[in-house]
């Protein structure tokens, strides 16, 4: 089984003043993965989480990939900010880093004001393997942690390799999504938030319970 953690790549911008650090940031970073690919063989890229310009999940694939060779690694791509053209030279990309998978998501609204390309995931999963680009790597699609099962028929006909869901609640939640999209040849990434200090607020917005779990 592969463990991914899940990294944000660094801001572009700080405090609305571009940041002149990002190369510091970026050794940071690839440190920090380094000491964690210890106990993970996955690392998983976000994209402008909170619609916060930041580095390209590209860039920091490429260093990733540089310095790991086994690693495996998975990247997000918004489609909010980005037209057709963009996503598929993106996706391109990875495929030439050799990296492993790509989530296609809708992506948070900008910090700068509504911008919307008006695509949507599932119809740009649906190009992508029309354009044979599943041949060479996974293409997921996100999923809610409770899905209704009768209102993603659209998802499930773009025909990803599979779903990375978003926080984990329980593990019942996982057996559930599992039981039903597994036997329909679909992989699932259950995204779980680790109990610790720092991910305290997070836990308290998504009303997870973390009651008799020991926080690192």
């Amino acid at each position: 089984m592969t463990l991914r953690y899940e990294v944000n790549p660094p801001k572009i911008i700080q405090d609305k003043l571009l940041s002149h650090e990002p190369q510091r940031s970026l050794d940071d970073i690839k440190q920090r993965i380094i000491n964690i690919s210890k106990n993970c063989n996955g690392i998983h890229i976000t994209d402008s989480v909170l619609g916060i310009p930041r580095v390209s999940p590209l860039i920091l694939a490429a260093l990733i990939r540089d310095f790991s060779k086994k690693m495996e690694i998975t990247i997000s791509l918004r489609v909010r900010d980005r037209n057709l053209a963009a996503l598929t030279q993106s996706v391109c990309d990875a495929v030439l880093l050799g990296l492993n998978g790509v989530l296609i998501l809708k992506g948070d609204a900008s910090t700068d004001g509504p911008k919307d390309s008006g695509l949507v995931p599932s119809e740009v999963v649906k190009h992508l393997n029309k354009l044979g680009f599943n041949k060479n790597i996974d293409l997921f699609l996100s999923l809610p942690s409770n899905p209704d099962f009768n209102k993603i028929g659209k998802k499930l006909d773009a025909e990803p390799a599979g779903f990375i869901t978003q926080v984990i609640h329980s593990e019942k939640q996982v057996t559930r999504i599992v039981d039903e999209l597994k036997p329909q040849g679909f992989k699932v990434i259950p995204c779980v938030l680790l109990p610790s200090e720092k991910n305290a607020n997070s836990a308290k917005f998504l009303k997870l319970d973390w009651s008799g779990i020991r926080i690192m």
